[in-house]
């Protein structure tokens, strides 16, 4: 079972979620699940939408590749995550892409420059782009 890691009130991030995990998550008051993984990668679950959505919670699919992330890309994630109901778990498949969107969407909402945020991004997630 993966980590959750609470990032503040309202965002939390993960890898690939299990099922047990997600009834735990309804439990604790999580309104919504963000998934960032592809269908083709390891862990996918076909029914994560309609299992999350019959524990009332709110499901978003934006598969994600951090290597073609840009602007552009990351501020369609981030109006996902402002109109889901918080909190919201972001997930991924060992949370490296969860933790990178969710440092770049507090960064730029503190007035951060994307660039600027991706590049600190990249330094502290040890990504490469």
């Amino acid at each position: 079972m993966n980590i959750v890691r609470k990032i503040n009130r309202e965002l939390a991030i993960s890898g690939q979620i299990t099922q047990d995990q997600l009834h735990q998550i309804a439990e604790e008051g999580y309104k919504s699940v963000l998934n960032l993984c592809f269908a083709d990668e390891e862990g996918w679950w076909a029914d994560e939408k309609e299992n999350t959505e019959f524990l009332g919670l709110c499901y978003a699919n934006i598969p994600t590749k951090l290597e073609n992330l840009n602007h552009q890309a990351a501020l369609i994630v981030f109006q996902t995550i402002g109109e889901l109901p918080k909190p919201i778990l972001i997930h991924c498949d060992i949370s490296i892409r969860s933790a990178a969107i969710v440092l770049l969407y507090i960064a730029t909402k503190q007035g951060i420059d994307f660039e600027q945020a991706w590049q600190q991004t990249i330094k502290l997630c040890l990504l490469e782009k």
